[in-house]
């Protein structure tokens, strides 16, 4: 799931690793150190993938056929908008970022980004994102775990919370971004000037 996610595939990944994790503490069935390799691994290769996948693609088949996969033109745009402006930090920022992690190796590789620079980037921010949520998810539960009672109750609500408040936090600053690397990209008349791609263009 996670190799499959880095690849482009918009699978929940995340939600994998979170539930891997639990699983591991629930039931001692599996070890929390293999679920952390396992997710890393999948993560470092799975992007590697990924950018073979947009380096032999490219961008104008990326424009074609990447909405299927969820890959849009206003997606294309903030991606090259991303790498032109802050390069291979957001290689590894990306991996945090939910709309980003998807697609964040495919627009290194179409936006021809030096592979080793990729590779370094790539797997810092694979094993602290998948090694992380894994042993970050088995910690905290096993700390909820040794809580009983409202003091139990009153971490899990608060843990919700925050996870909430977060993902609204990120959706906000990934549509403030698309909407900053729209601006620039007309502005430079980089979009592209097929009827109906950004009705919002014409006004």
């Amino acid at each position: 799931m996670v190799m499959m996610e880095s690849m482009g595939v918009p699978v929940p990944a995340e939600a994998c690793i979170i539930t891997a994790s639990l699983y591991s503490l629930k039931t001692h069935h599996l070890a929390i150190e293999g679920v952390a390799l396992a997710a890393i691994l999948g993560a470092v290769i799975g992007d590697n993938f990924g950018y073979l996948i947009g380096r032999k693609v490219g961008l104008p088949l990326l424009r074609k056929y990447g909405g299927r996969i969820g890959l849009t033109e206003d997606r294309l745009i903030l991606g090259q908008y991303l790498f032109r402006h802050h390069g291979s930090a957001i290689v590894f920022i990306g991996r945090f970022i939910s709309l980003l992690r998807v697609f964040v190796a495919i627009l290194a590789g179409a936006c021809q980004m030096a592979w080793p620079r990729f590779m370094v980037f790539n797997a810092l921010g694979g094993t602290c994102w998948a090694g992380g949520y894994a042993l970050g998810t088995y910690a905290l539960g096993k700390k909820i775990s040794e809580v009983s009672g409202p003091s139990g109750i009153a971490i899990g609500v608060l843990t919700a919370i925050g996870l909430v408040a977060s993902g609204m936090f990120l959706k906000k600053n990934e549509a403030r971004l698309t909407q900053k690397a729209l601006e620039e990209a007309r502005a430079e008349g980089e979009l592209p000037s097929a009827p109906g791609s950004h009705p919002q263009s014409a006004q």
